[in-house]
């Protein structure tokens, strides 16, 4: 398990950051521009989404061409149609005969709290971000969704913790060598993020706003501790294999997806949280392993990319990060 290129070790997906460093927000995009056959898993209680109907297997349409992560709450959701632009600009999208209309899904998460609250991810960041999209190494940390992320929020941003982008790949082996699942995410969790191996935590709520201790979340929480605010945390993921599955198998993937993100945050999956896990597969995928295969090692690649992300992300905005 590791990160060689991330997300973009699946042949067909690039992505692309735009990030608002003044505002501390910003949007990462996935491309497909070849199609891409996607599922999806919704386990938090405070989502903000769109076109997430076209991820049904009963959906006319029996592909996405991207996928889009956004900051900004539900003014995020914008940035969605700048994609849309920047793809129909290059002729691709679902046919209709009389036009072809790009199909980009779009999850975001609430980091109005840390920058600047006027600031959000625009038609025209979400432009930049597509046409910025690449199949190389995956920028990581504080950057396009992830900028404003934060985690370990019981007690308010005042002793949370950076969060930010984080991606990793595993290689399945033995009858199934040559197969791989990725994941990528925007980690702006409400809990604390542990290193699965160990239980560890990693970056999360501190016992004062100049202390490197933490508190423990679940402890807190066990002892009656609330949250101070609204539903205001949100970890998206998105996963890609090369392995050739349908709309229907991809949403199983997302589901055992997520059992990555319940080892690596604690609690996850929260009234407060807005956790949604994608599954991508592009078309032409050659790769060929059991779902459940699959999906296990979905949630191993979703754990490290949440590790991942918190520390690979600096201090910013007056919240402390683990890279410095």
């Amino acid at each position: 398990m590791g990160v060689t290129k991330g997300l973009t070790d699946i042949p067909g997906v690039k992505v692309g950051h735009a990030t608002d460093l003044e505002g501390l927000t910003g949007c990462t995009v996935i491309l497909c521009e070849g199609g891409a056959a996607a599922g999806v898993e919704i386990r938090g209680y405070a989502t903000g989404t769109q076109e997430i109907d076209t991820l049904s297997p009963m959906h006319v349409t029996d592909r996405i061409h991207g996928l889009v992560l956004s900051g900004g709450s539900a003014f995020g959701l914008e940035s969605a149609s700048g994609v849309r632009r920047y793809l129909e600009q290059k002729g691709i999208g679902f046919d209709t005969k009389v036009a072809k209309v790009p199909i980009v899904p779009a999850a975001i998460l609430f980091d109005l709290g840390l920058g600047k609250a006027s600031a959000r991810p625009t038609r025209e960041m979400g432009m930049t971000a597509a046409a910025m999209a690449h199949d190389g190494a995956v920028a990581e940390g504080n950057i396009g969704a992830g900028t404003g992320a934060s985690v370990g929020k019981i007690h308010g941003l005042a002793r949370a913790m950076k969060g930010g982008i984080g991606t990793a790949t595993v290689a399945l082996e033995g009858k199934y060598q040559g197969v791989l699942v990725s994941a990528l995410a925007a980690v702006n969790a409400w809990g604390d993020v542990r290193d699965p191996a160990t239980g560890k935590i990693l970056a999360g709520a501190r016992v004062s706003a100049t202390s490197r201790e933490f508190i423990d979340t679940v402890r807190e929480m066990k002892r009656g501790a609330l949250a101070p605010t609204a539903a205001s945390n949100t970890t998206l993921v998105a996963v890609a294999t090369n392995a050739a599955i349908d709309k229907q198998q991809a949403a199983r993937v997302a589901q055992l997806a997520h059992a990555g993100l319940t080892r690596a945050v604690w609690p996850a999956h929260t009234r407060v949280d807005g956790d949604v896990v994608f599954c991508l597969s592009p078309i032409g995928s050659k790769g060929k392993a059991d779902v459940d295969a699959l999906g296990v090692a979905a949630a191993e690649a979703v754990a490290e990319a949440i590790v991942r992300a918190v520390r690979m992300s600096a201090s910013l905005g007056g919240v402390p990060g683990l890279k410095g």
